[in-house]
């Protein structure tokens, strides 16, 4: 029962008593709620202001509105207290009646809230990497997609490249391949990027040529054609003569002196292919040094090409001997192998002159961890090579036809016979300069696919 008077009722209202109730059969008041905190602990409470107010529910402040008066929703829970604050026996404060099972108890044999049939997609799932349903980016947080920009040149301090044949992190995208480095230039004149094909290899290597031939036909002339036309004409010069002849008995004879002549021929060969292997050796490294640079779009000089290929020429040509062993024991077992020895270890000199560091493992590694590739551009430059040394039988097939097998017993034979050889030699010049340019490109379109690199920092690697 309320102990406001009825609707109506003139008659005023005694003040709240602080004493027992008047009848003693009445049930004692409920406990008073403890008061929130911050709230006094002490003091007598104060009359209620409502107590005589009939109708509808008083408006009173939201507690914590910012607005003041602003009604209060009807039915809002926690109206009138604090935020985060419940009065006891509320169920929200998480009270349970004795008897009565917690509010998180799960009969036996009911499936747990949030429990879905399996092979059922749950309840508010989110797929992994996605936000949850309902989040916002806090301000200033960038859009999806987004990352940092790529370490420029190469990868992260401590980094290490990619292992090749893995995937690479750019996508393809328009004037891109997929598998490029980020950092690389798809208009590098030297560098071919990962998966470009051989149509963007060939282009830089007529590009290199139309560079640089001013530069490089001098080089290739002085230390590739000229060492070519001395070994032609020692060859005249020291070459057996006499024939076979036939013993009564019909056994084939050997000339007077065969094999003192032989000898002779031979060891001339090999001293002048060591000689002129370490004037040749310079004329490569310079060539590398004259593409490189035109590349990078630096000046080059011929005297500096002559400079930096005279400082190169030692390591190069002790590297190049031990290639020509390889290749020639394996030409020993069988043609294959040799060959195949050919192939594999044809980038060693753009590794000595670049990385200065074992050039026969790098160079093998290079071969077999993208063969088709490398394969196929190695094969190109031998091929023209092959073409060059077809010409050059020929031209010596044309000499010994006109001027005999022994052209050196005269001298208008002679001078015919060097005239031919010579000729020859300048056949190959063509060839050689393919080789030079061929080679370099091939190396850094393989360099390109280790790691970012492009024509300045190969310049620079040259020193």
């Amino acid at each position: 029962m309320s102990d406001l008077p009825p609707s109506g009722s003139t008659e005023p209202v005694p003040p709240a008593s602080s004493g027992p109730p008047a009848d003693p059969t009445a049930p004692p008041p409920p406990a008073a709620a403890p008061a929130p905190s911050g709230a006094p602990a002490s003091g007598p409470p104060g009359a209620d202001p409502w107590a005589g107010h009939t109708g509808h529910a008083p408006i009173v402040p939201e507690y914590g509105s910012p607005q003041h008066g602003a009604p209060n929703p009807a039915g809002q829970p926690g109206w009138g207290t604090p935020p985060g604050w419940t009065a006891p026996g509320d169920a929200s404060s998480g009270w349970t009646a004795p008897g009565t099972p917690p509010q998180s108890w799960t009969a036996p044999g009911t499936p747990s809230e949030g429990w879905n049939t399996p092979g059922a997609t749950p309840q508010n799932w989110n797929a992994p990497g996605t936000p949850p349903h309902g989040w916002n980016a806090p301000p200033g947080t960038p859009p999806p997609g987004w990352g940092p920009p790529a370490y420029p040149g190469h990868p992260m301090p401590g980094a290490a490249y990619p292992v090749p044949g893995a995937a690479y992190p750019m996508p393809a995208g328009p004037g891109t391949y997929a598998g490029w480095f980020p950092g690389l230039d798809p208009q590098d004149p030297l560098v071919n990027p990962p998966h470009a094909g051989i149509g963007p290899w060939f282009a830089r290597c007529t590009a290199a040529l139309r560079r640089g031939w001013r530069q490089l036909l001098p080089i290739v002339l002085l230390t590739q054609v000229l060492p070519a036309s001395v070994i032609s004409v020692l060859t005249l010069v020291f070459s057996p003569e006499g024939e076979l002849a036939t013993a009564p008995d019909g056994a084939p004879v050997l000339p007077a002196g065969f094999w003192g002549q032989m000898f002779a021929f031979y060891g001339v060969l090999l001293s002048a292919g060591l000689i002129f292997g370490l004037l040749q050796a310079m004329g490569w490294a310079a060539g590398t040094w004259v593409v490189t640079r035109q590349a990078a779009g630096e000046p080059v000089e011929l005297g500096a090409a002559f400079r930096y290929g005279l400082r190169r020429a030692l390591g190069l040509w002790g590297w190049t001997l031990l290639v020509s062993l390889l290749v020639m024991l394996g030409s020993c077992f069988c043609l294959l192998p040799g060959l195949y020895a050919a192939f594999a270890l044809a980038l060693f000199g753009p590794v000595y002159l670049f990385e200065r560091r074992e050039p026969i493992g790098r160079a093998w590694r290079m071969f077999h961890n993208r063969f088709g590739m490398v394969l196929g551009r190695v094969a190109l430059v031998i091929a023209v090579l092959f073409a060059a040394t077809v010409l050059d039988a020929v031209v010596g097939g044309i000499s010994g036809a006109a001027f005999g097998v022994t052209p050196m017993n005269a001298v208008g034979t002679a001078i015919g016979a060097v005239v031919l050889a010579v000729f020859g030699a300048l056949l190959a010049a063509p060839a050689y300069l393919a080789q030079q340019v061929g080679l370099v490109v091939t190396y850094a379109e393989q360099r390109a696919h280790e790691g970012p690199v492009n024509a300045a920092r190969l310049a620079a690697e040259l020193g």
